[in-house]
């Protein structure tokens, strides 16, 4: 029987119902998992203001930070310049040296919290309500996350869905294999994974109703889908996240979601396997985002709607 979930904590600044480790940092940041259908019922009642501004899941607030991210978008333009991709897609050789490996920046995070035990199912939760809070949650930061980088993510610089030497395709409906840039592959999965996560045949929020018994394959299938997302942001665009100071971010979501999707067996660790160099930096047990081993270990892949080519 799931238990019925209480206010337990808050996030800072809001006023919502969150059950587990709202944990305030420096500027204001906080990183958080909520839990429950009384939450996810509700996606867009919390505000968590991340540095200053730069980022938010709720509603934008006046003043200096507007400006703040309009200066730091202007910076990474300039920054960024010619040195784009090519008009082939390819990108320059200097970028192929992993910029977010380097220790300056891969150290970087907002928060000190320990990851691995921050994804551990809570006791009297129900798995199934767990991994719905949790996968809701990272969608809508993946998005968010991408959305800061959406302007230089273009049909002309991103010709193709690309990670490394790995492309991935996207399949319709019908099975029918699509060739996109990496923007419409971006929608595609975005569109997808919302439609999901907002039908209440798959992830319910009324009490009573139950998960349906490919709830978990599901899942599998969403966090690859964002898995394809964060690798791209980082292999393409992360000189872009760097001029405008959000790679501490995405290097805490990253190490989030890894850890959390290793916590479950939600990833294959073949799909994963183009990014081990930046899991082993990110989720080393060594590593502030705490963890064991390098690559996100996982089951089955669980999606079919996705090939790749190396």
């Amino acid at each position: 029987m799931r238990t019925k979930l209480r206010n337990v904590c808050v996030c800072r600044g809001a006023q919502t119902r969150f059950l587990l480790s709202a944990a305030p940092g420096p500027d204001d940041t906080c990183v958080f998992t909520c839990v429950g259908r009384a939450v996810r019922q509700c996606a867009h009642q919390y505000q968590c203001r991340l540095q200053a501004g730069a980022l938010e899941s709720g509603p934008r607030q006046p003043g200096r930070a507007g400006s703040a991210v309009a200066l730091l978008r202007e910076r990474a333009r300039w920054l960024v310049g010619k040195s784009k991709a090519k008009p082939n897609g390819k990108k320059p050789a200097a970028e192929e040296k992993k910029m977010y490996l380097e220790p300056e920046y891969a150290r970087s995070r907002i928060t000190d919290v320990g990851f691995k035990e921050l994804v551990v199912l809570p006791r009297e939760i129900d798995l199934n309500e767990w991994l719905a809070s949790n996968t809701t949650t990272f969608f809508h930061h993946v998005n968010l996350q991408y959305s800061t980088i959406s302007e230089f993510c273009t049909g002309e610089a991103c010709q193709t869905m690309a990670v490394c030497n790995t492309q991935y395709y996207w399949y319709d409906e019908r099975g029918k294999k699509v060739k996109c840039t990496a923007p419409q592959y971006v929608d595609f999965v975005m569109s997808s994974v919302q439609k999901l996560v907002t039908d209440e045949d798959v992830f319910p929020t009324k009490y009573g109703r139950e998960f349906p018994s490919s709830f978990e394959a599901l899942v599998k299938k969403i966090c690859k889908y964002l898995f394809h997302v964060l690798a791209h942001i980082y292999w393409s665009h992360f000189k872009e996240t760097l001029a405008l100071e959000l790679h501490g971010h995405l290097n805490t979501l990253y190490a989030h979601f890894i850890l959390f999707a290793r916590e479950f067996n939600l990833l294959d660790p073949k799909e994963t396997a183009v990014m081990d160099d930046l899991t082993e930096v990110l989720c080393s047990g060594g590593g502030r985002g705490g963890g064991g081993g390098a690559g996100a270990s996982g089951g089955g892949a669980g999606a079919q709607n996705h090939g790749k080519e190396r």
